[in-house]
């Protein structure tokens, strides 16, 4: 199977990223259809026309008339609905992700279809501080980074297919990482992020500090307005990685205070000259 116009893919969860997924594959001109639990995102995606035909139940016909199936859930509801429902999927349907971490959800959605259906998965490096298919958005892919996770069990056709997604949602950079490289890179690039994100807000109790703050603080602690239970599942299920560069974070972190603490000028600028460097690396042109 190759992704072509004719192509038909249905999408399973309606949120922040589901529904993005919606509104950039229906916008490029496919045939997009999705399952979702909550009623009111099924018809608010419906009178939006991010999808053409949506349900809050798994419909069989639904399931077997698709190519290509998105899932869009949490990693322990993913794995739950493939149990329940996979075998429902026909034989040559591609089944790819948005989950967060592999090495926990990869091999075991692999062990559960059927024969003849293949599981490669994805993760899209994009979002923002809200949530829900009604906050979606298909420009949040625009200049973002979009890796593809193989194993030795998927095709390269299966790997081509899912970079192609990639390609008609405009990611800038598409990444082929093993799951193990995945899940270390998630740890320090979004997870520890994250963490600290969260601390920064918890660790001072003074009042009234967003009558006072400036962009620098708003910037670092713009995800800190965080879902709880997707985030505690993510960090969990990639638990040792994360501790590991949460340690790497608390040596620099101690490292910095005693440059300060003993007026080592010189240890700060150098430094703060290696964080500047690397820095610039990060910078995006985000094209509209």
């Amino acid at each position: 199977m190759q992704i072509n116009s004719d192509t038909k893919f249905l999408i399973v969860g309606l949120g922040l990223i589901g529904g993005s997924y919606a509104r950039g594959l229906t916008k490029k001109g496919y045939k997009v259809r999705a399952i979702t639990k909550e009623r009111q995102d099924a018809e608010f995606a419906l009178k939006n026309g991010y999808v053409e035909y949506a349900a809050t139940e798994p419909e069989e016909d639904l399931i077997k008339n698709s190519d290509v199936i998105i899932f869009a859930l949490y990693p322990h509801t993913f794995i739950e609905w493939v149990e329940k429902y996979g075998h429902l999927i026909k034989k040559g349907t591609l089944i790819t992700d948005v989950t967060g971490v592999k090495g926990s959800v990869t091999s075991k959605i692999q062990e559960l279809l059927p024969e003849g259906v293949e599981f490669i998965a994805a993760h899209p490096m994009a979002g923002k501080e809200t949530s829900g298919v009604k906050n979606s958005d298909d420009k949040i892919f625009l200049g973002a980074n979009y890796i593809v996770v193989p194993t030795e069990k998927n095709s390269k056709e299966a790997i081509e297919n899912c970079k192609r997604i990639g390609e008609i949602l405009a990611f800038s950079k598409i990444s082929v990482l093993s799951t193990q490289k995945h899940d270390e890179m998630i740890a320090f690039l979004s997870q520890l992020s994250h963490c600290i994100a969260v601390c920064l807000m918890t660790c001072n109790n003074s009042e009234h500090l967003e009558a006072y703050t400036g962009d620098s603080f708003r910037d670092l602690t713009r995800i800190a307005d965080i879902n709880e239970y997707m985030w505690a599942e993510l960090f969990l299920l990639n638990k040792d990685m994360l501790l590991k560069e949460m340690s790497l974070f608390i040596k620099d972190f101690n490292k910095l205070y005693e440059y300060i603490n003993n007026d080592d000028v010189e240890g700060m600028y150098e430094m703060m000259r290696l964080s500047s460097k690397r820095r610039k690396k990060f910078n995006k042109e985000i094209l509209l």
